[in-house]
Formats: structure tokens, C-alpha cells, sequence
């Protein structure tokens, strides 16, 4: 079991502890951002019903050293970041519309909803 604690913007984050859900949907209309099976909050995700699993994604893999990043609005806005502020492996964003953190695995070069 891990969780993740954020402080000032661009400040480098040791974590001790991440919890990693075990089954992910893709968000409609992305390309690589992934939320937790079981959000309660509202958010569109692919009709096909495909489901990724933790390790599928290589979320064992997150860097345990995280910059936190300013909040975006909502989950589309993660995808625009490549334009103007390239993500990089351990970025951690809150989506507020989610109200929740994703963070940025370069392996696999998409965003991942975080749990507490």
C-alpha cells in the first residue's frame, strides 16, 4: 500500500507509499489517461468496456521521486501538455473536475489516476 504527498509546485517529492488500484478504464477521447475502475466521480470512458490492469500498465514502475504540477481543469488537459509544458516521468497534476491526482509514467507515456 503507497500514498503520495505533494507540496510546493516543480518541488521533488520522495514517496513512501502508492496505492495502485487494480483495474483501469481509458478515458474517452484521450490517448493515455487512465482512470480508476471504481471513480465515483463522473467522467466519460471508453464505451468498449476494456479494462487495464495494474501491472498491464506498469504502475509498479512509478517513480517514487514526484514533482507536483498546477491543477488542470479537467482530463483532456493532460493530453495538451505535450504543446507547452512536456510532462516528465514523476509529474503529479490534480484533475479538479475528478478531484483527484494523476501522475505521468514516461514508460508508457501516459497519465495515471492516483488513489489514497
Amino acid at each position: 500500500m503507497l500514498g503520495v504527498v505533494l507540496v510546493a509546485a516543480s518541488t521533488l517529492i520522495e514517496t513512501e507509499n502508492i496505492m495502485v488500484t487494480h483495474t483501469y478504464k481509458k478515458m474517452a477521447g484521450t490517448s493515455a489517461v487512465f482512470v480508476c475502475d471504481d471513480n465515483s466521480r463522473p467522467s466519460p470512458v471508453e464505451r468498449d468496456g476494456m479494462k487495464w490492469t495494474a501491472d498491464e500498465l506498469h504502475m509498479s514502475e512509478i517513480s517514487h521521486c514526484q514533482r507536483e504540477k498546477p491543477a488542470m481543469a479537467n482530463a483532456l488537459s493532460l493530453e495538451g501538455l505535450e504543446d507547452y509544458d512536456p510532462p516528465e516521468d514523476g509529474d503529479v497534476r490534480i484533475v479538479n473536475s475528478l478531484e483527484c491526482s494523476f501522475i505521468y509514467l514516461q514508460r508508457t507515456h501516459s497519465w495515471m489516476q492516483l488513489t489514497k
